[in-house]
Order: structure tokens, then C-alpha cells, then sequence
């Protein structure tokens, strides 16, 4: 006998509230009382981030304005939104509901990435953003891409990853270095020491990081990881580099970096 549904669905409702979207979900289908509970407002509304109405209205999607809070939360993990002037892409992790972000190559530090003959910037058929930064030559990569640590989910352990595609073409891309630190708390060179070695094409050695392909089509390459405890350890820098081997570079083409809950 489905005893759950003998309750009112207020109350499955708020109990539902206190687990998780994967709960949800599977309680939805054993119960038929959980079924109906878990279309509710009351429920998705828990799941969704707190400040997740002030970042809708920092971009364009007045949509999502019209949908349920279950369609709403669905809507941002299956289709990031830009944000703060195209700046920015924000989406949800399906299986927690906590915030990802994508930094558009636009607002990464790329070293002579105003120079024309180092690097083009053009629209791309498969990116999100208005743009994408094509690497055409350069001896010396560089790019840093940074975030607040109070946008991003509380008490939450993040990966930083490098989304690129390789041109036809492409040349001195074996590997780089890369790491993850909080800027006001560990110098350049503390952390350059503990960079760790990836591979963005070919396959990797025993102690390089592969790139993988990601459902959009693109690549990514995990850069390094934190802790974010309560949001209050200011910015948040992912670096990318291959600064020593003065090799001729080109072909990599940049949509962003990735801060995404593990």
C-alpha cells in the first residue's frame, strides 16, 4: 500500500523539499503521491540557488520568467544563460543544483591577446558567446581566468577547466601547466611550483592530465580544483601556460574556462 500517498501533498512537498533533485526523482516514480508532490514550486524553489533571480535578471532569458520552478531549474541545466553583458555563462549542476560558470575567452588575461597577428577574435558556429579567441602564433602562451568566490556555490568542491577545439592544422600544443589559486592569498610563485602538467594534444604521460570531449562537441582539460567554504576568500584564478619551451604555437581555439562543481 502507497502510505505516502495518504498524505497531503503540502506535505510530501515539504518533505521532498529537504532532499535533493536526484531524490526527487526517484521518489517521484515509487510513490504516487511523490509524483504529484514533485511537480511543486514549494519543492524546486529549494533546489534552485538562493540568489538565482538576481542573476536571471543580468541577462536576456525573460522565458524563464513564464515557466514552473521545476522548468526553470531543468531550463538551467540543460541551456546556460549569458550573463552580465554576454561576460559570463551560468547554468545549474543537474544532479545538486549548484552554480556553474563559464568565463567567456573575451574576459580571460590572454598575454597579446590584442594583437592581431598573436591572436583572432571570430564568431563560432558551436560556442555560446558573441566570441572566441583563435590562437594563430605565438612563442609564449599565457591566460588567466578569474571569478568571485561568493558567486559560486558555499561549502562546494570546484573544478576550473580550460573549454577549447583544436583548428585543422594546430602545432606546438602537446602540453601546458596549469593551476588554481586564490589571489589574495598565494603569490604567482607559490603556486607555478605545484602546476600541474596537460595535455591538450596527444595522448597524456603517466602524469599529465588528458583533455576529454565534452556532450557540446568541445574539449576540456582540467586545470585544478578548490574549496569553496563560505564565499568570502575574494577571487578565485585559473592559469594556463607554456612559458618555457619557446616553441612556435597555434590552432587553439578558446570559448572559455569552466568553474564547475566536482
Amino acid at each position: 500500500m502507497d502510505y505516502f500517498g495518504l498524505l497531503a501533498e503540502g506535505i510530501l512537498s515539504e518533505i521532498l523539499s529537504f532532499t535533493s533533485p536526484e531524490d526527487t526523482a526517484r521518489l517521484s516514480v515509487s510513490s504516487r503521491g511523490f509524483k504529484s508532490a514533485a511537480e511543486s514550486d514549494v519543492v524546486w524553489e529549494k533546489f534552485l540557488p538562493s540568489d538565482y533571480q538576481h542573476i536571471i535578471s543580468k541577462s536576456n532569458s525573460l522565458l524563464l520568467g513564464s515557466l514552473s520552478k521545476k522548468e526553470v531549474y531543468f531550463s538551467l541545466c540543460d541551456s546556460p544563460i549569458l550573463t552580465d553583458g554576454g561576460k559570463l555563462s551560468f547554468s545549474l549542476d543537474k544532479k545538486t543544483g549548484k552554480k556553474c560558470f563559464m568565463v567567456s575567452a573575451r574576459e580571460l588575461g590572454i598575454s597579446w591577446g590584442e594583437t592581431p597577428y598573436y591572436w583572432e577574435w571570430s564568431s563560432h558556429p558551436d560556442s555560446r558567446f558573441p566570441e572566441v579567441a583563435k590562437l594563430r602564433f605565438v612563442c609564449w602562451l599565457d591566460m588567466r581566468g578569474k571569478i568571485e568566490t561568493r558567486m559560486l556555490s558555499k561549502r562546494t568542491k570546484y573544478v576550473v577547466y580550460l573549454v577549447f577545439k583544436l583548428a585543422d592544422g594546430f602545432y606546438g600544443l602537446e602540453t601546458a601547466n596549469a593551476f588554481v589559486r586564490f589571489v589574495d592569498c598565494e603569490s604567482n610563485n607559490d603556486t607555478e611550483e605545484r602546476a600541474i602538467v596537460v595535455s591538450l594534444s596527444r595522448r597524456e604521460g603517466p602524469s599529465e592530465k588528458p583533455s576529454k570531449r565534452r556532450v557540446d562537441g568541445w574539449m576540456e582539460i582540467e586545470m585544478g580544483n578548490f574549496f569553496n567554504d563560505a564565499g568570502e576568500d575574494g577571487d578565485v584564478e585559473a592559469r594556463l601556460m607554456e612559458i618555457r619551451r619557446l616553441f612556435a604555437k597555434g590552432g587553439l581555439i578558446v570559448q572559455g574556462m569552466e568553474f564547475r562543481p566536482e
